[in-house]
């Protein structure tokens, strides 16, 4: 047996480099209501579906005491809904500009479909927010065979919903000749929970948190420093393998493939 699927997260993964389309919304929908959030705070639930993402700024401590100095108790879930409606227009108002394939998706994507392996994905994004991402990723080289979003399922990421509904689709199984690659804590969560192999991509995430610019103007210790502590969080988290760059994703498939199936 050999590995038959890749199922990839979107932003930070496949497109949008370091994952800056709904940073700077998060940023900016709470900093309108007077609550200053540092992007390590705005990145932490990144991978989750977008309105448990707000849920969990609201719950982290700091956020929750800032947001009872201000309103007078703690943010309640039709605050969440408040925010989350202020969210999903100032996000679809950008979202286009963010779907760039990464470096080396393009052609390393050909590369895995002519090692017979098929390509699904999963998104903390909505469909409705897919359906802007899917046709300009497209039209910039990059295509899934299945993409699902995680408001057509029960519960988004970590649950592994998202994950069968690809293995159903793309008639793959068992699930340990499939592999979930991702950016975030929440993608590696999700294949773990699935039991499929779970790896996290380092250069490009929304763990990294640069541009590629930012990335490339750091001398070679610097970037190695950042890309460890990025790889620690993955395994923390439960990762199976943590790469450093897309391109690396086919050496590793041979390598499950030869040692480890």
């Amino acid at each position: 047996m050999n590995i038959q699927a890749i199922i990839f997260d979107w932003a930070g993964t496949t497109v949008d480099y370091g994952c800056f389309a709904p940073l700077e919304v998060f940023l900016k929908i709470f900093g309108d209501r007077g609550i200053s959030l540092t992007d390590a705070e705005a990145r932490e639930p990144m991978g989750k579906l977008k309105w448990d993402h707000i849920r969990a700024i609201c719950d982290m401590p700091r956020i929750a005491q800032a947001w009872k100095s201000a309103f007078g108790s703690e943010p309640t879930n039709a605050d969440v809904d408040s925010l989350y409606a202020t969210f999903e227009p100032a996000l679809f108002a950008t979202l286009k500009n963010y779907t760039t394939p990464i470096p080396d998706v393009v052609e390393t994507v050909a590369q895995l479909r002519e090692m017979g392996i098929k390509i699904g994905s999963t998104t903390g994004y909505t469909k409705a927010m897919m359906d802007v991402v899917l046709p300009e990723a497209a039209k910039k080289g990059y295509a899934p065979d299945f993409c699902i979003a995680s408001d057509e399922v029960p519960a988004g990421r970590p649950y592994p919903w998202m994950i069968f509904r690809n293995c159903e689709k793309l008639n793959v199984y068992p699930l340990m000749s499939v592999v979930k690659i991702g950016d975030t804590v929440a993608d590696i969560q999700e294949g773990v929970n699935a039991a499929c192999w779970s790896v996290g991509i380092i250069e490009g995430s929304s763990e990294m948190g640069l541009t590629k610019d930012q990335f490339d103007s750091l001398d070679p210790l610097e970037q190695g420093e950042r890309m460890a502590v990025v790889r620690e969080r993955f395994y923390e988290a439960g990762a199976d393998f943590a790469i450093n760059r897309f391109r690396d994703i086919p050496d590793l498939i041979e390598r499950i493939n030869t040692e480890y199936l």
